[in-house]
This record gives structure tokens, sequence and C-alpha cells, in this order.
């Protein structure tokens, strides 16, 4: 099976998860600062989840254009790394409107946890593949050490958000840092697929 399918859902579904996310900022009844100061947890809370959505979508989109044929696996992990994502906006709001309680700040780890563990099993069913180049193969060991790391850090804010709920987000502003740019490596091996080629 051709990619363009995958490709083509998958950022239908992000792009749906970031309406509604940006829907949830509603807008308040008065027309003082005060009252848009009030809204402050529920737009940063907004502004953390999209760039959350927006890192994990440039680095599929990547990721997917270093694939020469998808399997019935890989796209049952995508849907897996998809429904994750889909109960961003959920927890997202829930932040906002708690402002920053500990459990809603809590399942936020459990589910940017859960998000970060099925991008990793996407990443390495698409890295056994037998004919990945040499290069990128590497680039997936590196990323095998890192993401432990990363999955390490998310499972701390959890019960950390009982502790101080900011060393828990101070974990979820910097964790997708690592993340912001896809190294020069994999962005140079998945432009180096010709446009118009096939996908499978």
């Amino acid at each position: 099976m051709g990619k363009n399918r995958l490709e083509a859902f998958s950022d239908g579904v992000v792009a749906i998860i970031i309406t509604i996310m940006v829907l949830e900022l509603k807008p308040p009844h008065a027309t003082t600062p005060e009252a848009l100061f009030q809204l402050a947890p529920v737009f940063l809370s907004y502004v953390l989840s999209f760039v959350v959505v927006a890192i994990v979508w440039v680095n599929h989109h990547h990721l997917l254009h270093t694939v020469d044929h998808v399997s019935g696996r890989i796209l049952w992990l995508n849907n897996h790394l998809l429904f994750w994502l889909s109960l961003v906006p959920f927890i997202t709001a829930w932040i906002g409107e708690s402002h920053l309680a500990p459990l809603p700040v809590a399942l936020y780890g459990l589910v940017l946890f859960c998000s970060g563990a099925a991008f990793d099993l996407l990443r390495r069913a698409i890295a056994s593949d037998p004919a990945t180049d040499p290069a990128l193969a590497e680039v997936h060991r590196r990323s095998n050490r890192t993401n432990a790391v990363t999955m390490a850090l998310y499972v701390a804010s959890v019960p950390l958000a009982w502790v101080s709920v900011w060393l828990s987000v101070a974990i979820y502003v910097a964790v997708p840092l690592l993340y912001f740019m896809p190294g020069r490596t994999i962005e140079k091996l998945s432009s180096a697929v010709p446009a118009g080629a096939p996908a499978d």
C-alpha cells in the first residue's frame, strides 16, 4: 500500500485536533483587562498543546517520507498515535478550566507519554525495514536513547504534579524542544524522495 492516503488521513486528523483546541478558547463576557487575564491559563495551555501537536506533525511528516511501503502494522500503529493525540484537546481544556489543578496536569503528562510512546512504536516499526538507509538507521539508534529519556521525564511528571504543578509544566515545555526540528540527516533523507515519485 502507498503512503499518500496515510499522510492525508493523518494530516486531516491533526487539523481537526487543532481546530477543536482553538474552539475551546471562549471570549470573555466582560471587556476588561482583568477578564482577559483570567483566560490566561486556558490560552497558555492551548499554546503548549498547539506546539506539542505541531512538533509531532512535523516529525511525523519527515518520518513518513522515509517509508517506501506501508504495511498493515504501520497503519494500525499510526492509528494508535492519532488516538492519543485526539485526547489532547480534552485534557488541554481541562487544564485551562481547572487553573492547573494537579489531576488534570498529571493526566496531561500521561497523555503526552502515551502519545510519545505511540510515535516511538511507529518509528521503530518503520526503522525495522531491512532496506533502511544506513545513515537513517543511525538516526533511529540515536532516537532510541533520546526517546527513553523523554519517556522517563513524562512518567516522572505525573506524580510530580502533586508536588508542584510547575515542575510538571517545566517538563512539558522542555521535552518538546528536543524535537522542535528534525535532525539534518532525516531532513536530507526525507527530501531526497523526488517529487511525484511513486508512493509504493
